[in-house]
């Protein structure tokens, strides 16, 4: 399909794939397909389901290239219970990536994500060709291992909302809450067919998750070298959730990595910074 034609994250329809582990995982799959190249499976943050991703994001980088978002065991419309560690984590995305027989791709993993992307990759290297590590730590990085405070409270609140997100994503400047709103009026433009909520046992067994490849661990780093895969890591100058520190570390020991930094921005950097970040990934990826 041509550049003109391409679905929108807003308009493109739910579609279900069932795996041999007998989950069934919802996901949205689109974009251009007339370029012969990989297409890009997005990996999500904690307590993310498929509306969370930006449509202006998602959309630039599909009029390149096909995206594949989807919800991970136990999320959203997907069935089965989450588990409680990144490794089973990856396990059920290669379930996920194996229903629909992809052998070729490349992965864009965004904070939680990008730790399941970087196990993703550890276990299968040969079906990964490049990765994008977006507010994300290697494992046994700093700073996460447990939220506390005003970021504690609105990471794990029971009904989470708008200001939780703007707190969470966004940096607190007057270009930051603005650019948070735009951010919140753009997911939930989409007002069909959308996505289940996160429920709270999920929320509960992805902080365990989080905790565990949190556990502060130097020796964890050695694990990165097997990593190969030219990577762009990115985030915000000013990430509170991970802190920035950790992609710096991340960045400086893979083998094949580039460090990208926005300015003014936190978590939500790639939302904030939504077309300019679409079109640093799509020039990336080639």
């Amino acid at each position: 399909m041509s550049q003109t034609t391409v679905p929108s994250q807003l308009t493109t329809p739910n579609l279900t794939v069932e795996a041999g582990k007998g989950v069934t995982y919802a996901y949205r799959r689109f974009g251009n397909t007339e370029r012969d190249v990989r297409p890009l499976v997005f990996l999500q943050h904690f307590r993310g389901n498929l509306d969370n991703w930006d449509p202006q994001l998602v959309d630039t980088i599909a009029a390149e290239r096909e995206v594949i978002l989807f919800d991970n065991t136990g999320v959203g419309g997907s069935s089965g219970a989450t588990p409680r560690t990144v490794t089973a984590m990856a396990h059920d995305a290669l379930a996920f990536l194996d229903a629909l027989g992809l052998t070729d791709i490349d992965v864009l993993g965004f904070s939680l994500g990008g730790f399941v992307a970087q196990e993703l990759v550890l276990i299968r290297p040969l079906l990964v060709n490049r990765l994008v590590l977006a507010g994300t730590s290697h494992e046994g990085g700093s700073g996460f291992h447990t939220w506390t405070g005003e970021t504690g409270n609105a990471a794990t609140a029971d009904e989470p909302a708008a200001e939780h997100l703007l707190h969470l994503f966004f940096a607190k400047t007057p270009t930051g809450v603005a650019k948070g709103w735009e951010f919140v009026q753009r997911i939930f433009t989409r007002t069909e067919d959308r996505d289940e909520g996160v429920s709270l046992a999920t929320r509960d067994a992805q902080l365990d998750a989080i905790s565990a490849w949190g556990i502060p661990d130097p020796s964890r780093l050695a694990r990165l070298a097997a990593i190969t895969q030219p990577t762009l890591v990115a985030n915000g100058d000013n990430d509170i959730m991970v802190p920035t520190p950790n992609s710096k570390v991340l960045a400086d020991h893979l083998p094949n990595a580039r460090l990208a930094l926005y300015p003014g921005a936190g978590h939500g950097f790639l939302f904030h910074y939504a077309a300019e970040f679409a079109g640093d990934v799509n020039a990336f990826l080639g």
